[in-house]
């Protein structure tokens, strides 16, 4: 088989990888890599122009589209609030996707945008472009807890070594808001939290009416 399609079965691992943060708290049927992917691209698609400064749409949308695909190869190692709890360093995790993407965008290399260096620009968070897209790889994270919150897709645990120190899916709020650069990524995590607490606070006084 040639070198395009054997990294292309490759690369559509993404579809059946799933995103590891979610499987520790127990979250039903779970998203995968490439769906966090089209949620990050979706809304760098959407909000490019709300940034305030020049960002290129099209090569966020693009870099979106590439900044996890070292996860096809690696594994989805999940990022957590508490640096003492992560399972590799970072340093460690970003050489072994380095060397995944390299290798799985190699039969690529001679398209018009070379698919290598976005995913570089995106972890080197030098560019206006690279820190809007990670603002909106933690938005997606957000969006995604608000959804399983909402529709009750996990239930609590009376002990779950991984989350021990947070409620709910507390812990991806936690991960992201240190790590926001641009208004428009702070105002949606203000706005996306706002409304998690609500559905925590609807389903509590719901709770407290069954009980009583």
């Amino acid at each position: 088989m040639s070198d395009d399609l054997e990294a292309l079965l490759e690369w559509i691992e993404l579809k059946d990888e799933r995103r590891t943060g979610w499987e520790l708290r127990n979250v039903d049927a779970p998203e995968s890599v490439a769906a966090h992917t089209w949620g990050t691209a979706t809304l760098c698609l959407l909000y490019a122009d709300e940034v305030g400064v020049d960002i290129d749409r099209d090569r966020a949308v693009a870099m979106a589209l590439v900044h996890d695909l070292g996860e096809a190869r690696t594994g989805d190692v999940a990022t957590r609030a508490d640096a003492g709890q992560q399972r590799v360093s970072p340093a460690e995790k970003e050489a072994a996707e380095r060397d995944a993407v390299t290798d799985l965008t190699e039969p690529f290399e001679d398209r018009s945008v070379p698919l290598c260096s976005l995913w570089e620009e995106y972890e080197d968070r030098e560019t206006a472009t690279a820190r809007f897209v990670k603002d909106m790889d933690l938005i997606d994270n957000c969006l995604q807890a608000l959804k399983y919150e909402r529709t009750a897709r996990y239930e609590e645990r009376d002990s779950n070594e991984h989350f021990d120190e947070f409620d709910g899916l507390d812990e991806f709020f936690a991960t992201a808001v240190g790590r926001l650069r641009t208004d428009i990524g702070k105002s949606l995590f203000e706005r996306i939290k706002t409304q998690y607490e609500d559905e925590i606070g609807r389903s509590c006084q719901l709770s407290g009416g069954e009980s009583a």
